[in-house]
């Protein structure tokens, strides 16, 4: 059952019901171009989609595609879930559990194309539980959904937190104005935010005097946060605990947690240690540990691990070895057990908490005609911590302007996606001895006075 919504109270009901009937829910991503949202039809083959106003113009493809397409407001008759609950006796609990699959939630991809990663009840609910172990969230914690449910990191959250008879606040989506208003009209307790997003309440804070004592608890991770920015957050929000974590869709998601005596202790460029329940090792390419402060790859085992990508096997095997998760991040341990990242094993960007894959917006760089070679690289952004940097080499005789990239661009990829800043050589891209494009050294004019550490 695919969900295309922006936060709602039918978001949590619609997950609740697929649960409940023993049904797959697959949270599409609002950000997506419609060519992104034709793979993943193609690729999960729902019966059902659940769309709320925002998205309704995809009716017609959905239905086109042989997908029964209910309406998430009152406003389409028949079609509406409303009406639907009105018409139809209650449905019984199938009561499924453990490894049981559960939810696909479609993560960006290094071939160019999305994967769906399959998480059972086991793997949603373990991540939780890990990080109730250390008392991040009391039961009458009230938590505001800003960032979008259709990200693990908070549609995991509503399933333990409700658990916890915790208060949900919800919000369609985040803006700075409308997140602070919640805060203080509802005397939030607890929220999720990515740096950029904390970054942009500051900002915001600068012209507006708002309450937000409530606040006990800050968490946030994907992307590096600037000391400043975090002094600033920590004077804004003055009793709340600030928690980093790190992880990925396809760890349920968390692995590591930062917690707030480690933020005051200076540890501010660690990821954290392992949260209960999950052990997390540093190996070489041959999945052999390394002793701590060696460089390696950063695998972790857990009830958190996902059962595997759909319909990918190949990749799966590739990715779990021994029940170990490779991450294809590169980092090392300290000798107490922090988890300090070096680089992305893979070409990946992380741009105002998410992650764009280079190969995939190559791959739509690339369907141009003008273009010969292309490669996509991350540069500094003092918005964004990192911004989509295109390095494209044309055709003799071909002309293109930036205009022409972004309209391209627009139909095949979704907007943050999308480079925001393009570069035109006049001579081939640098490459190996095996034909490959030299990333490493495009980057260098970018990054070699500034670190880049993508904890």
């Amino acid at each position: 059952m695919v969900i295309l919504s922006l936060n709602s109270d039918y978001f949590v009901e619609a997950l609740y019901a697929a649960a409940w009937v023993g049904a797959v829910f697959v949270p599409f991503n609002t950000r997506w171009a419609k060519a992104e949202i034709e793979h993943a039809v193609n690729d999960c083959e729902p019966r059902i989609a659940l769309l709320d106003d925002t998205f309704a113009s995809h009716t017609e493809a959905f239905s086109a595609r042989g997908v029964k397409v209910l309406h998430m407001e009152q406003t389409h008759g028949a079609d509406s879930l409303e009406c639907l609950i009105q018409s139809s006796p209650p449905a019984d609990d199938r009561r499924k559990k453990g490894e049981t699959l559960a939810g696909i939630f479609y993560t960006g991809g290094t071939t160019g194309r999305s994967k769906g990663v399959k998480l059972s009840h086991r793997n949603i609910l373990s991540s939780f539980f890990s990080l109730h172990a250390i008392a991040l969230y009391p039961s009458e914690t009230i938590f505001l959904h800003t960032p979008p449910m259709f990200h693990l990191a908070d549609a995991g959250l509503l399933f333990g937190l409700t658990q916890l008879g915790a208060t949900h606040v919800i919000l369609p989506g985040f803006e700075p104005g409308s997140t602070l208003r919640a805060i203080e009209q509802h005397r939030v307790s607890a929220l999720v935010l990515v740096p950029t997003m904390i970054g942009m309440l500051c900002e915001a804070l600068r012209d507006a005097a708002v309450d937000l004592s409530s606040v006990g608890m800050l968490s946030y991770g994907a992307s590096p946060i600037s000391s400043a920015v975090l002094e600033r957050a920590m004077a804004a929000f003055p009793n709340a605990r600030f928690v980093q974590g790190y992880g990925q869709t396809e760890l349920s998601p968390a692995a590591t947690v930062l917690d707030h005596a480690d933020h005051l202790a200076g540890r501010l460029q660690s990821a954290g240690r392992a949260i209960p329940g999950v052990d997390v090792r540093i190996v070489n390419e041959s999945m052999a540990e390394l002793e701590r402060g060696a460089i390696g790859e950063i695998v972790v085992r857990g009830a958190n691990v996902m059962l595997g990508y759909w319909r990918q096997p190949e990749l799966t095997a590739k990715t779990i070895v021994n029940d170990w998760l490779r991450t294809g991040d590169a980092g090392y341990l300290d000798v107490d057990g922090y988890l300090y990242l070096v680089d992305r094993v893979k070409d990946m960007i992380v741009s105002g908490g998410e992650n764009v894959y280079s190969a995939e917006v190559e791959d739509a760089l690339m369907r141009h005609p003008s273009i010969m070679q292309c490669a996509v690289i991350g540069v500094p952004d003092d918005r964004w911590g990192e911004r989509v940097h295109a390095v494209l080499y044309l055709r003799p005789g071909a002309k293109l302007d930036e205009a022409d990239l972004i309209a391209h661009c627009e139909p095949l990829i979704a907007n943050y996606k999308r480079p925001r800043s393009f570069e035109l050589r006049d001579s081939p891209l640098p490459l190996s001895g095996v034909g490959k494009i030299l990333k490493t050294e495009l980057r260098k004019p970018y990054w070699q006075d500034r670190s880049r550490n993508v904890g």
